[in-house]
């Protein structure tokens, strides 16, 4: 088994936190929490409960059964989202029907065996899903990890944010979450052309925050975690709507009045458009 020291994110043991403050959160709800709108477009708190649910469900079928059911009809990176899109929709209509104290149920008995089948694996062996928004075909298994655990820190703060009951927005949960998110930076500035040692800054504010930056060398985007002082550009944005806008809830042009960019304006920018999540 590898030790922590090789992981460049490691979020395994926040996993059941998560679930935990998940399960607490869930018993306090109203029946009216429940009906409530969330960010997430076209789904309540009910909804994203249920996503929730199936991402347990699904994640095991497929990693540790190596059942996959259903599969993509093409390989293209749009051809995959509206699949999961369609996946994802099947699911929440179907559990339309299902009570929420038999969701809540549900939810303690899939999300510990969730957590515990994610310790069982080497960090740094292959896992056999990739991480496609941080521009992976491969992927190892911290990465699907860190993945999963974005996954479940956003759909809980979706509820939390429609239901006015805080408890994610701390350095604890929120670091990893957004440190995660920013491995989607290479990526988003693929086709983006600059001279070796052009530098993009991203800072996202508070103490839950911190600094990301994009250095590009010998025709790369290289990703560190810096307090560079002069950088050619600099994107601050604050943690609340930093994870809105990444998890695409939000859009660039309606976060414009939120952030600030020195330098560059248009290649610090470019930032606004990274998107961390399938879609």
């Amino acid at each position: 088994m590898s030790t922590k020291a090789n992981i460049p994110i490691d979020v395994v043991d926040l996993l059941p936190v998560l679930d935990g403050k998940l399960i607490e959160l869930l018993k306090s709800l109203s029946l009216d929490d429940w009906q409530k709108q969330t960010i997430a477009k076209l789904w309540t708190v009910k909804d994203v409960v249920a996503h929730l649910l199936d991402g347990n469900i699904r994640t095991l079928s497929i990693l540790r059964d190596n059942y996959f059911g259903e599969q993509p009809p093409g390989n293209s990176y749009p051809e995959l989202v509206d699949f999961l899109n369609r996946l994802n929709a099947d699911w929440v209509k179907a559990m339309k029907r299902t009570s929420p104290q038999m969701l809540i149920f549900l939810h303690e008995m899939t999300g510990p065996v969730f957590c515990d089948y994610f310790k069982t694996l080497n960090p740094t062996d292959g896992s056999l899903l990739a991480v496609n928004w941080a521009g992976e075909t491969e992927s190892k298994n911290w990465m699907e990890i860190a993945r999963e655990y974005t996954e479940k820190w956003l759909h809980q703060q979706q509820i939390r944010d429609a239901v006015n009951k805080q408890g994610l927005m701390t350095h604890e949960l929120y670091y990893p979450f957004i440190d995660v998110f920013m491995l989607a930076l290479p990526h988003t500035y693929r086709a983006i052309e600059a001279e070796n040692g052009t530098t993009v800054k991203v800072t996202v504010t508070s103490a839950i925050g911190g600094s990301w930056v994009l250095t590009r060398m010998a025709g790369k985007w290289v990703l560190t975690k810096s307090n560079l002082d002069a950088p050619t550009t600099e994107l601050i944005i604050d943690p609340d709507t930093s994870w809105k806008l990444f998890s695409k809830s939000l859009r660039p042009e309606q976060v414009k009045d939120k952030v600030s960019v020195s330098g560059n304006q248009m290649l610090g920018e470019a930032a606004l458009s990274m998107v961390s999540v399938m879609a």
